[in-house]
């Protein structure tokens, strides 16, 4: 994975289109302003995929994880959670956290093969009225310095 920036924003946007529905995909110009804001990282591996995540002080959060429709079942969500987790660990972060659709069954079967688990629920949260579930992972930051 590689640190994603201003010039990867088209590459991003088209993943992030291609990977959720049309009320869903952030265009370009909302992934710049997510990408200003203090403590936010994008890493890429430049073809399928991109996760997008904020740290402040201890805590860190995925605000989006896309993969290619094509490229998917083949480890890259995985890869792709372990270097947000990575870098979450190297910038201070002891816990990490996300949101998820109680709906979207193979999201959630990655993300329990990764370690996370239910710490709470959002309901009606997403645009089609599903419930969103908030999930935790415990990082140790010091295992992240010393690799």
């Amino acid at each position: 994975m590689i640190a994603a920036g201003l010039a990867h924003l088209p590459a991003l946007a088209a993943l992030h289109q291609a990977a959720f529905t049309t009320e869903e995909a952030w265009d370009a110009a909302f992934l710049a302003g997510q990408m200003a804001q203090p403590g936010v990282a994008a890493l890429t591996d430049e073809a399928c995929g991109f996760v997008l995540l904020r740290v402040a002080a201890d805590e860190a959060e995925i605000l989006t994880i896309a993969v290619h429709p094509h490229a998917r079942r083949r480890g890259l969500g995985r890869a792709l959670l372990e270097a947000a987790a990575v870098e979450a660990a190297a910038r201070g972060a002891a816990t990490l956290f996300l949101e998820v659709s109680e709906c979207n069954k193979p999201a959630r079967y990655l993300y329990d093969a990764a370690g996370f688990s239910e710490v709470g629920r959002r309901p009606r949260y997403y645009t089609d009225g599903s419930t969103a579930l908030v999930l935790q992972r415990t990082l140790n930051p010091g295992a992240a310095a010393q690799r």
